[in-house]
């Protein structure tokens, strides 16, 4: 019987969402409610039969900032978040910026993107590649994973049954290099190359690259290539570099050859500039 109601619960707190959500255990966390949009692609939803909308809990919504994080309630809108501005790391706001148009950033969450079950959306390539970590929260208690984990499974987070994405928390580590390229994949779906490098005394003491198609795909074996080289790079450390990532994304899935060559394109570029 339950399957035919049509409810909306707007909770004030956990707890009060968590005692509904363990009554209606097929109720769906509604947030900004884009996936719908970009799911159905008709003038008219079809809603969840039970809605427990997120919108009055205020802890979701909260933005904070301490010495050494940023901290991003899952209901923050990616314009609230665009709009901090500088305090916001570089490659996080390109992709926020270059996600639809302002309309739809103004109404959809950050939290809602990341758990997006259509496939991983731009903003996941730049949190796992700025090592966020993920605040999950359930009825009896909550855990903090790292966005590589919570991204793992291809179109599918690490969230179990009846528990939900909360909190964002970014690092606010100092990038001496950031670079974000977004490109348009087959059938509209986009793909982006995030590429961040960390000097300490014209040492390369940091470098990581995340590129997001259906999937993201990290090469760490690249990035040891580079680790504790003095910059600027000689030209052969970097062309084993670039080779290195030649091999590696020609066995990416479901990546056309046109892609692979517009991505190795972009490291090479960028690793040229880091190059003497």
């Amino acid at each position: 019987m339950a399957d035919q109601l049509n409810l909306v619960f707007f909770p004030s707190s956990y707890s009060e969402l968590f005692s509904a959500w363990s009554r209606y255990p097929i109720a769906v966390p509604y947030a900004g409610g884009t996936a719908l949009i970009r799911e159905q692609g008709r003038p008219i939803l079809e809603l969840p039969s039970i809605i427990l909308s997120l919108e009055k809990l205020e802890e979701m919504s909260r933005i904070s900032r301490s010495e050494r994080y940023l901290e991003i309630g899952a209901m923050a809108k990616l314009s609230q978040i665009i709009d901090l501005g500088k305090i916001v790391p570089a490659a996080l706001r390109h992709c926020l910026e270059n996600i639809a148009g302002p309309q739809l950033r103004n109404m959809a969450t950050i939290g809602g993107s990341l758990c997006f079950r259509g496939g991983r959306l731009d903003s996941a390539a730049a949190l796992t590649a700025l090592d966020a970590q993920c605040e999950l929260r359930g009825a009896q208690s909550s855990r903090w994973i790292s966005a590589s984990r919570f991204f793992a499974e291809p179109g599918l987070s690490a969230l179990k049954p009846q528990e939900l994405l909360t909190r964002i928390r970014i690092p606010l580590d100092s990038w001496d290099y950031s670079a974000y390229k977004k490109f348009t994949g087959q059938a509209g779906r986009s793909k982006v190359v995030i590429f961040l490098a960390k000097t300490q005394k014209n040492v390369l003491s940091d470098i990581r690259i995340v590129y997001k198609t259906g999937t993201l795909w990290r090469n760490k074996d690249s990035e040891s290539i580079l680790a504790g080289k003095q910059l600027p790079l000689n030209h052969r450390i970097a062309a084993d570099f670039i080779k290195n990532w030649e091999t590696f994304a020609s066995g990416l899935h479901n990546v056309d050859e046109l892609s692979r060559k517009e991505l190795i394109n972009f490291i090479e570029i960028n690793i040229n500039n880091l190059s003497d």
